[in-house]
């Protein structure tokens, strides 16, 4: 495989900031996905190219994919957790609201 242009890296660089911040994740996060220690740019852009050579801009979007995916993924899975513990149900108001009415009318 040939090597980034120079514009493709800018372009690349740049489309990946506003990935991050559309989906409110950091450098840090995708360095993490990417299994590199440091979340600096310059290192994010190395890791950008080896996977440019083995595969080109198709296993560059494969990789982001799968990243978000799995961000996704976990946003879902946050969501459903919280979602399936209520702290109350609506029985639970309806004999609460009852219990303080008796209260109040003693």
């Amino acid at each position: 495989m040939s090597k980034l242009s120079i514009q493709e890296e800018k372009e690349l660089v740049s489309f990946i900031k506003d990935w991050l911040r559309s989906h409110g994740f950091t450098q840090k996060d995708l360095a993490h996905e990417l299994n590199i220690k440091s979340s600096r740019t310059s290192e994010i852009i190395l890791k950008i190219k080896d996977l440019y050579k083995k595969g080109g801009m198709f296993n560059i979007a494969k990789n982001l994919i799968k990243i978000e995916q799995k961000w996704l993924d976990n946003i879902k899975n946050d969501n459903r957790e919280t979602k399936q513990i209520p702290p109350y149900n609506q029985l639970d108001l309806d004999s609460l609201v009852n219990k303080i009415t008796q209260d109040t009318c003693e």
